[in-house]
């Protein structure tokens, strides 16, 4: 039997790295909203039961339109999210059911996760408590300090480039929020609170194709795959 499974995604974002005035999630990918390619993959994972929507307080009737509109009947939530990603990520855990067992938060703006990944995600949290998709990193990182200076360089066969989903059972994420809020933790992702909190992380084969669209040349590139997921 499959555990009950809600996604909080988060799309409160400014798009302030691509100078633009429109929140990024609303930009049009291949004719429609990122955030709707983003939704429709939850909304058509079997996996998945519930879905909460956690975007900016000036941009919740432009959701809810789009809940509307698209058909989106696994919304149970448009919440409004707070000063900082943690805060909004916070106010979408409020509103996931009680009944609920895992839950998967995902970033609004990255909307070539796919179902296999879903699955996935849910099977190891389920068995570890936590975990998240990523990729090995393919280049070389340095370690700077203030002037720019390389001063070390990490064991490249170690490091991973986090992804969402990030999945965690309920309670247990739940009680991360709460310890960082209580310790004044900022993390800078949600499987930094649980780490936080001492809790295993798992890290599991997310997708080189997961990109998060953070760029204008990120544009680019999620037209490029749209172009090869159209039959």
């Amino acid at each position: 039997m499959k555990p009950i499974s809600t996604a909080v995604i988060v799309a409160a974002g400014k798009g302030k790295r691509m100078g633009i005035e429109i929140s990024k999630q609303f930009l049009p990918l291949g004719g429609k909203e990122i955030l709707a390619h983003t939704v429709e993959k939850f909304q058509q994972a079997s996996a998945i039961r519930d879905i909460v929507l956690v975007t900016g307080a000036d941009s919740l009737q432009d959701v809810q339109d789009m809940v509307r509109e698209y058909g989106w009947n696994k919304v149970v939530s448009v919440t409004a999210g707070g000063r900082e990603r943690q805060d909004s990520v916070y106010n979408g855990l409020k509103q996931v059911s009680k009944d609920t067992e895992i839950v998967l938060i995902h970033d609004g703006v990255r909307p070539f996760v796919t179902e296999e990944i879903l699955e996935d995600s849910i099977a190891v949290a389920l068995k570890m408590g936590g975990c998240v998709a990523g990729v090995p990193a393919k280049d070389t990182i340095k370690v700077c300090n203030g002037e720019n200076i390389a001063v070390a360089t990490p064991d490249r066969s170690t490091l991973w480039q986090i992804q969402t989903p990030q999945t965690f059972r309920k309670e247990l994420i739940l009680q991360a929020y709460k310890a960082a809020k209580a310790d004044g933790f900022i993390g800078t992702d949600d499987a930094s609170l649980a780490e936080h909190s001492g809790y295993p992380v798992k890290v599991i084969m997310g997708s080189y194709r997961n990109i998060k669209i953070t760029t204008k040349e990120d544009m680019l590139i999620g037209e490029a795959f749209l172009k090869e997921e159209t039959p």
